[in-house]
């Protein structure tokens, strides 16, 4: 994926939102080592192009009100009463796949309770757990919240064949089994969003994390000097997303 020459700016600034249990900045060493960014790089390469960015945070595992609520409050604090462009990562079918994964993590060592309480010890929400489940999100969370009429909606999804070693190994055979092609959380189908006209393609070979720019630099490496091409750049690919919401005038 080459780098734009040329970015058209958004009308619009956008908002960057992260996933279930992300963050916009994580400093474990306080200000004596570089934070850990949630959008490694991609945040920087927007604002050197001249687009304004915002990046949200909200509670990492808070329920989808409390997250929504907490959204907002973040907008409404840091565009100044603009409207704004939302790109989000993850969410939705990423809390099924994480759902059977603990249902597999308890079968085996019977943790989940441990951690749940430990989150809940520390005061951190705990309420999108309850809410991991197909049928809640079928049932219960998409018809109370519709498209609405006011808002553009686009969106892209993802396919990767995990290496052995790879993370996401267990949660992509979990996910190609009950929905087909995935990034090893999140599968093709469930993100299609915004009809024909707003779905603007699967990106192919790419993982959850690449799509955040947290591609492991030695796997490209060895990739590159087996004779692979490398076939996704995050920054690119945000740059890209950015010059499309201008062209389409947000």
């Amino acid at each position: 994926m080459p780098m734009l020459s040329y970015v058209e700016t958004p009308k619009y600034p956008i908002v960057l939102a992260h996933g279930l249990m992300g963050f916009d900045e994580l400093r474990l060493a306080g200000k004596y080592l570089p934070g850990i960014q949630y959008w490694r790089g991609i945040t920087e390469a927007l604002r050197a192009n001249g687009i304004e960015v915002i990046t949200a945070h909200v509670p990492a595992a808070g329920s989808l009100e409390i997250r929504a609520a907490q959204l907002s409050e973040n907008i409404l604090e840091k565009a100044g009463g603009k409207s704004v462009n939302i790109i989000a990562h993850s969410m939705v079918r990423v809390y099924e796949a994480l759902y059977q994964l603990f249902i597999l993590i308890v079968s085996r060592a019977s943790r989940l309770p441990v951690i749940y309480r430990a989150l809940k010890a520390v005061g951190i929400e705990t309420g999108a757990f309850s809410q991991l489940t197909r049928r809640y999100m079928q049932e219960d969370f998409n018809p109370r919240t519709p498209d609405r009429d006011d808002v553009r909606y686009f969106s892209y999804g993802a396919t990767v064949e995990p290496a052995l070693w790879s993370a996401f190994r267990q949660s992509h055979r979990i996910i190609m089994r009950e929905e087909g092609p995935n990034d090893g959380l999140v599968s093709v189908s469930s993100s299609r969003w915004g009809g024909e006209s707003g779905y603007k393609g699967t990106l192919v070979g790419v993982s959850h994390l690449d799509m955040i720019n947290w591609t492991n630099r030695l796997r490209w490496l060895v990739w590159e000097l087996t004779g692979h091409k490398r076939n996704f750049n995050a920054i690119a690919f945000y740059l890209g997303v950015a010059d499309m919401l201008a062209e389409e005038g947000y």
